[in-house]
């Protein structure tokens, strides 16, 4: 049986360079692959496929553009994930050399998935949105159309009136970020949980408005960072516009509409392997009030989840240097709001390393759950 690459599903991603040679009983065959690019854009990273044929057979499977990657400085300590059943990842041996990630795995199954991270596929969205409103606790809306004509979806949890404060919730602005779905699923299960007395005070004493996918179009074909105008979501909250960035565009007129007291904007990082939070403090008019304000959500987050840290995460901008064409320092900006984004790793977490898994959907989506005490430490 011969050796075959696919790449034709949701979020497939990789080019097969050169025909497959089967080598001998006790070496490795070479798999000479690809990274696709984004759509209209140069970034790459994301990369998802499947392997057939191979099954007993040693197999380095060598993505030879790594070099030219979007962070080629995240590759050392990359591990790859396989999975035989679409449902549990696995880290397999992967090795950054002379430019090249070289995946070395020797496939359990006839067929195996290979990818930079647990895939998350639209039909697990559309699952998501429907358990969401079965428990009769959320309500759903679309924003309107992406580029490529799919849904962009809202989640309100929550009751207006008077002086509620007003939460927003977003995630996968960067579409490999995949991570941030299966937090995604942690969050919304804890939030809509008639039994958790946390949960109930948050929806009767705040209004939650949830995107759990901004970027449908950038999942679905396979990107790094970009919809299918090769715009990078998170570079367009300044300005957006629906030839361009209508996911933003979107968005940001209904927080226009709604009022933003809280915004997290869930992210994963290529190259730090910790989880940590990054907020607004070069924003125009930071201070100390805002700072403490930002810094409750921190603590409280870090003691509702100890994967969340604060000693290592991205350096703080100084004060008036903060890029407002960011989600999270366009809203702060914008509405006067505590405003943070989250990053999970690709990698293990550092901190609180596991060896089979890594950092894992199990755990993006404990994380998730544990938002939901931090959000309460913000009610008035």
């Amino acid at each position: 049986m011969a050796i075959e690459i696919s790449t034709a599903f949701d979020s497939g991603n990789a080019d097969l360079l050169a025909p497959i040679e089967t080598a001998g009983v006790d070496a490795r065959t070479v798999v000479r692959l690809a990274i696709t690019p984004d759509h209209r854009s140069e970034h790459y990273q994301w990369f998802h496929f499947r392997v057939s044929g191979a099954r007993g057979l040693p197999l380095a499977l060598q993505l030879e553009n790594a070099s030219k990657a979007s962070y080629p400085k995240a590759w050392p300590g990359t591990q790859a994930v396989r999975s035989v059943d679409r449902e549990t990842w696995v880290r397999v041996p992967t090795d950054y050399v002379d430019g090249h990630l070289v995946i070395h795995d020797t496939p359990p199954a006839d067929l195996c998935w290979y990818a930079y991270f647990a895939p998350y596929s639209q039909d697990r969205h559309q699952d998501l949105l429907g358990e969401c409103l079965a428990t009769g606790r959320a309500r759903a809306a679309v924003l309107g159309r992406t580029l490529d004509g799919r849904d962009l979806d809202r989640l309100i949890i929550g009751s207006p009136g008077p002086g509620t404060p007003v939460f927003w919730v977003i995630g996968r602005q960067h579409p490999g970020e995949s991570m941030a779905s299966f937090w995604m699923e942690g969050f919304l299960e804890r939030l809509l949980d008639a039994d958790d007395a946390q949960a109930r005070r948050l929806r009767e004493r705040a209004v939650i408005h949830v995107v759990p996918m901004m970027n449908p179009d950038g999942a679905i074909r396979g990107h790094l960072r970009t919809n299918a105008a090769g715009a990078n979501l998170n570079r367009e909250w300044h300005a957006p516009t629906m030839e361009r960035s209508p996911e933003v565009a979107l968005v940001r007129d209904e927080m226009d509409r709604t009022g933003v007291q809280l915004c997290l904007d869930v992210h994963g990082d290529e190259a730090l392997p910790y989880v940590f939070l990054a907020g607004a403090e070069g924003i125009p008019g930071w201070t100390a009030a805002r700072a403490a304000a930002q810094q409750r959500f921190c603590d409280a987050y870090e003691r509702a989840c100890p994967d969340v840290q604060q000693v290592h995460g991205y350096p703080v901008d100084k004060p008036g240097e903060g890029n407002l064409s960011m989600c999270t320092n366009q809203v702060a900006h914008r509405f006067g709001a505590v405003s943070l984004t989250l990053e999970m790793p690709f990698k293990d977490n550092a901190d609180a390393p596991e060896p089979i898994e890594g950092w894992s959907p199990r755990r993006c989506t404990l994380l998730g759950a544990a938002a939901v005490d931090a959000l309460v430490a913000m009610l008035p």
